[in-house]
This record gives structure tokens, sequence and C-alpha cells, in this order.
């Protein structure tokens, strides 16, 4: 009956006259309209979502432009990972490319037996695994904190406190833990008084790890609660209302109304987490590592830092930049793949 309906209205205006005033349309712009009905699932052609979308292609294109210049353009150097790479021997880096002599994988087979970058990757990965578990369920709980709070203004300071840190640069945060926690600091300075040995936990090798993870907690957790404080504003007041009513106490309320929203966010940022397992605080670790020693606080982009660029050898530089970007991005088909066995979207749908 609804087919019938649809040709029968098809065919009405198939038929029907022009407007006066308006050209005469062709019999197929007129049959075209006629099932527009059946096709509005189309896609709409290219030519038409750029002239549609055009005020937003504007403003994103400053956007693209940065990331072409800055990351995508600098991709052409990855070729002197497979080169005998010497910057000296032509006047821009173009023509040192150019004229340096090609090794093949020689720099990635030094890799495989090289000590040193075998003892960067556990590090990294030991690290990574700490802030998954240390610092990534933090926003979610301070989320779930803030908000608790019923008083709007409440919640605003106690937003702007967490968050204030994310603004401190990193040689101001390991300056506050310095004083905090160093062999002159508060801490060991209070328990001197009182009788008891100091310690330093800036220069301990042991728990440096654990003195990151923590940096990183104070510095970066209030940011990510912004995110997750957006996820809660868009749960419907009624729910919250209608499980009230059914008697849900505060803690039923968290369990089943505000967690299920978080979990898509939740499931996205774990995806990301993931791919950024092998970058874990460059700068970070680079203005500690002479405090605890190589052993303990060499990863990955400080190896590459001090092989490439201290050391003058690029192109290995370049060889280990390669395979952590690889590893980086199969590490997050296979965690946004988890995600869709979960039945959340991660990154990108199915």
């Amino acid at each position: 009956m609804a087919h019938t309906t649809a040709g029968a209205r098809g065919a009405a205006d198939e038929k029907a006259p022009d407007p006066p005033g308006r050209p005469p349309r062709s019999r197929a712009s007129r049959a075209a309209r006629a099932c527009g009905a059946r096709e509005a699932g189309a896609r709409v052609p290219l030519r038409h979502r750029l002239r549609r979308d055009r005020v937003l292609l504007l403003m994103v294109l400053p956007a693209l432009l940065l990331l072409l210049v800055f990351t995508y353009v600098p991709l052409i150097g990855n070729v002197v990972a497979f080169q005998d790479y010497d910057p000296y021997i032509a006047d821009n880096a173009f023509q040192a490319m150019s004229q340096s002599p090609w090794i093949g994988f020689e720099h990635f087979r030094h890799m495989a037996e090289d000590r040193l970058f075998w003892q960067a990757v556990r590090n990294t990965f030991a690290i990574f695994a700490i802030q998954l578990t240390l610092f990534f369920p933090v926003p979610v709980l301070l989320a779930l904190f803030v908000n608790s709070f019923v008083r709007p203004r409440v919640r605003a300071v106690a937003q702007a406190i967490l968050y204030l840190p994310h603004f401190f640069s990193w040689v101001l945060v390991i300056t506050v833990f310095q004083q905090m926690f160093g062999g002159a600091g508060l801490v060991a300075q209070v328990l001197r008084d009182h009788g008891h040995d100091g310690f330093d936990l800036m220069t301990d090798p042991g728990l440096f790890k654990f003195l990151v993870t923590f940096e990183m907690v104070w510095k970066d957790a209030g940011w990510g609660v912004i995110v997750f404080l957006a996820a809660l504003a868009a749960v419907s007041p009624e729910l919250y209302e209608a499980a009230a009513m059914d008697g849900a106490n505060r803690w039923r309320r968290m369990w089943h109304i505000q967690l299920p929203a978080l979990r898509p966010v939740v499931a996205l940022l774990l995806v990301l987490q993931v791919g950024n397992a092998l970058t874990v605080g460059f700068e970070q670790i680079l203005l500690q590592r002479a405090a605890v020693g190589p052993s303990a606080s060499e990863v990955l982009d400080t190896y590459v830092w001090n092989t490439g660029l201290d050391n003058g050898n690029f192109g290995y530089g370049a060889a280990i930049g390669i395979v952590k970007g690889v590893f980086g991005l199969l590490m997050v088909l296979a965690a946004n793949k988890a995600a869709h066995l979960m039945g959340e979207q991660g990154v990108y749908k199915r």
C-alpha cells in the first residue's frame, strides 16, 4: 500500500505542470524528484558537500595547514633511516639526503642487537603500565566527585583548582616536587625534626617510575576531568529523578547512570592512551634523567634524543622513530578492535 501511494505521488508530480515563472524542468529532473523520497539515504555529491560546508572548511584550514607543515612534511626526513646520513656534506638537508649513501636496513639490524635500545623499551612499557593503572582512573573518579557537588559555584571552584596545574611547565612541576620530596625538601625536614631519617624521593631509581606517574597525576588529571564532566552533563536529569523515585541512592545512581554514560568516552580515551604508550613524557623524564641515571629513566624518546641528536647518529634515531610509529599504530588498531568487541565505537566505527 505504501509503495502504491508513493508511486501515485511520483506519477502525479511527473504530470503536474511547472509553476509560472519557473523554467520548465526536464523529464530527468522530474523523475529524480519523484523518487527523491525513496533515495533519501543516497550520498550527497562532493561538490554539493563542499559548497554546503565551505564555512566549516575555512575554519579548519589553518589547523590543516599546521598539521601538514609540522607533521606530514617532516615525514620526508624518514628516508635517512635507510642512509648513512651526514648533514654536513651539503648546504641544506635535502641535498644532504640526496648525497648520503644508502645502507638499507642496517640501522634496523643494529637496533635488534642494541642492548640499550631494549632497556629503553622495557622502561617505556613499565612507565606506561604504571600510568595506565594509576593515572587513567583518577580523572574519572575526580569527575564523579566534582559532579556530585550541588552548588554550581562550588563545582566551578573545584574545577579551577583541579586543572590549574595543567598550565604549569614541567620545570615548575619538578621544582615543586623537589621542594616537597627532595633530600632537603619539606617532608624530609619534618621527619628529621621529629627524630626520623629523611629520604630523597627524587633520586631513588627504584621509585622513579612511580614518581613520574604521580607528577603526571598532579599536573594533568584535573585537565582530563573536563572531558568526563562534559559527558556527565549530557545525561538527562530525568534519569536521576526516575532513579531517585525508584529508591536508588547516590551510589546506585552513580553505578547505573553515570558510569554507563562515561563508558564510550572512557573507551575512546583508553584507545588513544594505548596508542600513546611509547611516548611517556619526554621533557618530564629528560629533566630528571641525571638524578636517577639512565638505567632507570631511559625511555625511547630520550634514547632517540641522546643517540640521534647528541651523538649525531640521525639515521639510527630516525629508524627508532619509524619502529615506534608503526608499533603505536598497531596498538591503536588492536585497542580499537577490543573496543568494538566490547560494544563501543572507539576511534572509528566498524
